[in-house]
């Protein structure tokens, strides 16, 4: 086994969900992710924990979701899935299949309606000790227009890194945005968006649910955020490419949209629920160890001089008691890129301009 996998499982169980005697694991991913999965089980005999590994196949989903969108896509939750969740204590998840858009040509509406319908089952999943990680298949690889082998070390090199030292580099920007009342992001001459942040708590994602981490993310008050925005990095969704996404807010809903590619996946994205017309996230990419655009939102939204938003579901941890949680069946995050003609500002001042924060050597 590539010692590299050794030591991906070893974070995963020691820094990202704290493993120990007598846990419930689950550990969900695809076949190809096997040998993740036996070192998994591996640490997991090593503390005494009780490990169980759910494989999962896109090729059945599929088939599954496309049969039922023939019956005017009715689902229901499934409740024995749910009752396996409860008694779970710890889950990891990696993804990595042997095809990146085997989903592709299940209908918007009918993944809408699976994502309700799967609803309590994530947020039972949100409430237990979890992480989502990568294992680097050859389909990602291509889907990134790498090599096998660059994308694996890419993968680990994102991954295998002194995350304490990450955590002391974000910690600066989290306080900035702790101490503000409202956000602003100007990129370009099409993204100009500000948001009131008072009250919400920022996040130092240092690992715990996803690795490899690297952000700072915070929830936007509710109905606070105005103006227009223009995402002009790609983003797969359920096997589909969209690209060129505009959003334009007002009183914190989105009034309008449009997309260069696969505008009705972004509508049936929009359209799944009351709570998806709002953003549950603002996250500021802060890992430059991840210096390439993988078409994979677990990197791409880490990358250093981005800022990425989430239509959708808000993160209970950065809602103030005072202010409301976002709910959605729905948290799809889109990027913008921050290293040119752009800038974040804090209460009115520059806090990252072109990439460069306020605290680091070169800032103008």
């Amino acid at each position: 086994m590539d010692p590299r996998i050794r030591e991906h499982a070893e974070i995963l169980a020691d820094h990202c969900t704290e493993m120990e005697e007598g846990d419930n694991v689950v550990i969900q991913m695809s076949p190809e992710a096997e040998d993740l999965a036996v070192a998994l089980h591996e640490i997991a005999g090593d503390r005494g924990a009780n490990p169980v590994w759910l494989t999962y196949s896109d090729r059945a989903d599929r088939a599954y979701m496309r049969a039922r969108a023939d019956d005017d896509n009715e689902f229901e939750t499934p409740e024995h899935k749910l009752s396996f969740y409860e008694d779970t204590d710890v889950f990891i998840i990696a993804r990595g299949g042997a095809n990146a858009t085997e989903k592709g040509d299940v209908p918007p509406e009918t993944t809408a309606a699976h994502r309700r319908a799967m609803n309590p089952v994530l947020k039972e999943r949100l409430s237990k000790r979890w992480n989502l990680t990568q294992f680097p298949t050859p389909a990602h690889a291509q889907l990134a227009g790498m090599s096998t082998e660059a994308y694996e070390t890419f993968v680990w090199d994102a991954v295998n890194k002194d995350w304490d030292a990450q955590h002391e580099f974000q910690s600066h920007m989290v306080d900035i945005v702790n101490d503000a009342d409202e956000i602003r992001i100007v990129s370009g001459e099409e993204t100009d968006l500000t948001m009131s942040v008072a009250g919400n708590e920022a996040i130092n994602d240092w690992g715990k649910n996803n690795m490899p981490a690297g952000e700072v993310f915070t929830a936007p008050v509710k109905d606070s955020v105005e103006g227009e925005v223009y995402f002009d990095m790609p983003l797969y969704r359920h096997g589909k490419e969209i690209e060129g996404v505009r959003l334009r807010f007002e009183n914190g809903r989105v009034e309008s949209y449009s997309a260069e590619r696969n505008e009705d996946a972004l509508g049936g994205i929009l359209d799944t629920d009351d709570g998806s017309r709002y953003l549950g996230e603002l996250g500021i990419g802060m890992n430059r160890d991840i210096d390439e655009f993988t078409y994979n939102m677990l990197f791409d939204e880490k990358m250093g001089d981005t800022v990425h938003m989430a239509v959708g579901s808000a993160y209970p941890d950065t809602v103030g008691e005072e202010n409301e949680v976002n709910e959605s069946a729905e948290h799809v995050d889109m990027i913008v890129d921050m290293s040119e003609d752009s800038r974040i500002e804090a209460d009115g001042e520059v806090v990252q301009r072109n990439g460069k924060f306020v605290f680091e050597d070169g800032f103008e």
